[in-house]
């Protein structure tokens, strides 16, 4: 007797009936538990950023946001998601390297906390938006530290990198910056990477950026008022990977923030969570259409692959690693079989996963991959081979709330623009 895998006692196959497959099915109460655990942990003044890149979903958004957490966006349509979602703009900070007008005008227009620059020309550019505006617009910088850390799967900062203003270029220039008129340097941000599993690694890094806002104060000669200390906290993906231990990490973190805080009580404290508050949350279903062996070797190909989950085919690394995957219609049955699984795409590397041992797979059973609640159909080709957005479901009270509608047919095909080209095609031959 098969036994299914359920979300809140739901079972997959009612949900997959309803909605369909390919799926990313979101657990509410996982989104609760990752995000209420941490925030007992840590000090109640250190303030969470949720940052949109990892999920950008506005229901994903807002119910992160109704247990407390503020938001992170890099983008207009993440910043309208969020006012939407009826974010106070004292609440939103804006980041990314590459800016474009319209989105500093919107941040300035709608007077977000503030922009976090990363380059000397953004400061310039804001500059003269401020000018044109007649405001003096609030801003953050960026900086990119001589320091490093090992431990991060990406390393955002400490090294050559587009992001944010090099250290030594911003002390270099300090009195440029705090000579342009209409910008208002108010916080420090420093991001060092993601993926972090190691609480001992996450301690020296935030020990690193309060030496550094210290500095960065005494020099800037006023006050600031926000640092941003990044995260980076990482979500258990591999064979061998361990969740991070909350309560370690609060017993090495909170002395040290605790610390600075004493020293700078004026200062508001940012913690940014993307991948660490929706990671956990996210499991794409996928239904397997075939079932066949070529060289020897089963191969399950399923509805959906690598355009709607570009993460599990492990871009960046040398080695293939799979994300945890279960035979959701069969939870219980014996792992025998190492099967090789694959998505509908036309490439080889349409795979999610490699020699993956699950009970025996029969044609129509349910795949899941796990810890798919960040960098999921958002970071992936979904319009390779025009398969479009998957659906997305979240589970709320035993109750599902569909919160992305598949993509359809129409929808790909009614932003293209087809043109008569052959009378002059013709008049040419």
């Amino acid at each position: 007797m098969r036994k299914e895998y359920k979300v809140q006692g739901i079972p997959i196959s009612h949900i997959a009936a309803e909605f369909g497959t390919p799926l990313y099915v979101y657990d509410g109460d996982i989104l609760t538990e990752d995000y209420t655990q941490l925030r007992r942990k840590l000090p109640p003044y250190l303030e969470f950023f949720y940052s949109l890149k990892a999920n950008p979903n506005i229901s994903i958004y807002h119910y992160l946001k109704r247990l407390g957490a503020r938001a992170e966006v890099s983008s207009l349509v993440e910043l309208q998601t969020v006012l939407q979602a009826g974010t106070d703009p004292q609440n939103i900070i804006f980041l990314g390297p590459g800016k474009n007008e319209t989105e500093l005008r919107a941040c300035i227009e709608n007077k977000i906390y503030a922009i976090v620059c990363e380059s000397i020309q953004e400061l310039q550019q804001i500059q003269s938006l401020a000018l044109e505006l007649g405001v003096t617009v609030d801003v953050a910088i960026r900086i990119n530290p001589s320091f490093s850390v090992k431990g991060s799967r990406l390393t955002m900062g400490g090294k050559p990198r587009q992001f944010g203003i090099d250290e030594e270029t911003v002390f270099a220039q300090l009195n440029e910056i705090k000579a342009l008129s209409h910008v208002r340097v108010m916080g420090m941000h420093v991001y060092m990477g993601t993926r972090i599993l190691d609480e001992e690694v996450i301690v020296q890094n935030t020990s690193h950026i309060f030496q550094l806002a210290e500095r960065f104060q005494d020099q800037l000669g006023v006050p600031l008022e926000m640092v941003d200390i990044g995260g980076g906290l990482g979500v258990p993906y591999f064979e061998g990977e361990q969740k991070l231990n909350v309560d370690r990490l609060a017993d090495l973190l909170n002395p040290v923030i605790h610390l600075f805080r004493e020293a700078n009580p004026h200062i508001r404290l940012i913690m940014e969570l993307g991948r660490y508050l929706a990671g956990r949350s996210g499991i794409l279903v996928t239904q397997v259409k075939y079932i066949k062996e070529s060289f020897g070797e089963p191969f399950l190909v399923a509805d959906g692959g690598t355009n709607c989950h570009m993460a599990a085919v492990g871009i960046g690394s040398f080695v293939k690693r799979n994300f945890p995957i279960r035979q959701l219609s069969d939870i219980e049955g014996e792992d025998q079989v190492a099967y090789h699984i694959t998505g509908p795409l036309c490439t080889p590397n349409d795979q999610l996963g490699k020699k993956v041992k699950l009970p025996p797979v029969e044609v129509g059973d349910l795949l899941g991959i796990f810890h798919s609640g960040a960098y999921g159909p958002t970071a992936s080709p979904v319009l390779f081979l025009s398969h479009g957005y998957p659906a997305e479901v979240l589970v709320h009270q035993q109750e599902t709330y569909l919160i992305r509608e598949r993509d359809q047919v129409e929808d790909l095909l009614e932003k293209q623009h087809l043109h008569a080209f052959s009378e002059k095609i013709a008049s040419r031959q």
